[in-house]
């Protein structure tokens, strides 16, 4: 909205500064931010007003990795992301670019998805939320509508059969067919979304590995809509892309801002309603700038996440179809999963054979996990220039 201000330049040259796409990628994550601040504490105590609280599963794994002081925590934070992105994107994106409203829409789709498990989990009072099919079956629903979409885009459209992979300069494959783009679109929509969802375990750790994603994905869309930089660096050309960056921009100051409350000891859990969102929208806009696969590499710490229950669910369903027997905890690849619950049984072991307070070991392993995605964001920007 604030960018037609900059149709006064000619009656106030310093107007045409909200035409540039840096100016306002900051000044969206400003305000994100800054709004985030400002109502979060209004925000998480009308949660907790509206009993819509963290259920923590009962029994032994619970008990090991000590979460059941947790139960209680107002959840559903992820409205708060949601809402403080789409206002500062209202804002400071432009209004007439296709690529915007078609992320806007995806995050408020995924982001509905993950309510509703939210809320079955709160009314029922338990963890069974929406079904696994369920789920997959809405996301793919939504991948119809967004495949559609990119269809009708011209810009988007252009490029949505090739399948670009990192560290070529050109299409792998330069048609995959209507069919096989929408079986990729799908993967990589319903994977990232399920991947940050498993990732949402610790205080702070979805969060602060997407921002690190969403940072990345920032650069990569100011790229793709920059025909000198993307003709440079031999990446696909994606024209008005570069609004996506100024939306990254935005998600990016609302995750900022998430975190600042969502931190150790967490006083707000942003749920489905937030994993989901986040992971949707980036996967969208990775899909928009054809650096889907790209965000194999950025996104490595939730690669990793998912890997890890992947693994531990085939060992354990192989040894029950050989001995009819559960797979013995000591057996098994993995202390628990997803995997930063591994890490974190183990941090809490070493604290406690060292005398010291097992307390702050969650911390250690968030912060571990952050580093992690910070370098995986790198890598993942490298592909760019190594080609």
């Amino acid at each position: 909205m604030l960018y037609y201000l900059s149709d006064f330049t000619s009656s106030f040259a310093p107007m045409r500064v909200f035409s540039y796409v840096t100016f306002r990628a900051f000044m969206g994550a400003g305000t994100a931010f800054i709004l985030s601040l400002l109502f979060g504490r209004r925000f998480i105590a009308a949660l907790r007003d509206l009993k819509a609280r963290q259920v923590v599963r009962s029994g032994a794994d619970t008990a090991v990795l000590g979460h059941a002081k947790k139960a209680g925590t107002p959840t559903m934070g992820g409205l708060l992301i949601i809402g403080t992105t789409l206002v500062s994107a209202l804002l400071w994106c432009h209004p007439e670019n296709p690529q915007i409203w078609l992320a806007l829409a995806t995050m408020l789709a995924m982001g509905a998805i993950g309510f509703l498990d939210d809320w079955l989990k709160i009314s029922r009072g338990n963890t069974a939320g929406l079904s696994e099919r369920g789920k997959l079956l809405l996301q793919g629903l939504w991948v119809l509508v967004a495949f559609a979409w990119i269809e009708w885009i011209p810009e988007t459209r252009a490029h949505a059969t090739e399948l670009m992979v990192p560290f070529l300069k050109t299409p792998l494959l330069p048609d995959i067919t209507i069919f096989g783009a929408l079986l990729l679109m799908w993967g990589v929509i319903v994977g990232t979304t399920n991947a940050v969802n498993l990732t949402d375990g610790l205080d702070g750790l979805a969060i602060g590995c997407a921002n690190s994603a969403i940072a990345a994905v920032l650069v990569m869309a100011y790229v793709a809509g920059n025909a000198v930089l993307s003709a440079y660096l031999l990446v696909p050309s994606v024209p008005g892309s570069h609004e996506l960056a100024v939306f990254c921009g935005c998600l990016l100051g609302a995750g900022l801002g998430f975190l600042w409350w969502n931190g150790y000891p967490a006083k707000v859990f942003m749920g489905d309603t937030g994993s989901l969102a986040l992971g949707g929208t980036l996967a969208m806009v990775a899909i928009l700038i054809k650096q889907e696969l790209t965000l194999l590499i950025v996104g490595g710490v939730f690669v990793a996440e998912t890997l890890s229950v992947i693994i531990q669910r085939a060992a354990c369903k192989r040894h029950r179809r050989r001995t009819g027997e559960a797979l013995p905890p000591e057996k098994r690849p993995f202390r628990m999963t997803p995997l930063h619950h591994h890490f974190e049984i183990l941090a809490k072991e070493h604290a406690r054979a060292e005398g010291r307070s097992p307390d702050a070991a969650e911390n250690s392993v968030v912060i571990r996990f952050w580093i992690a995605g910070i370098v995986c964001a790198l890598l993942g920007l490298a592909t760019l220039k190594l080609r």
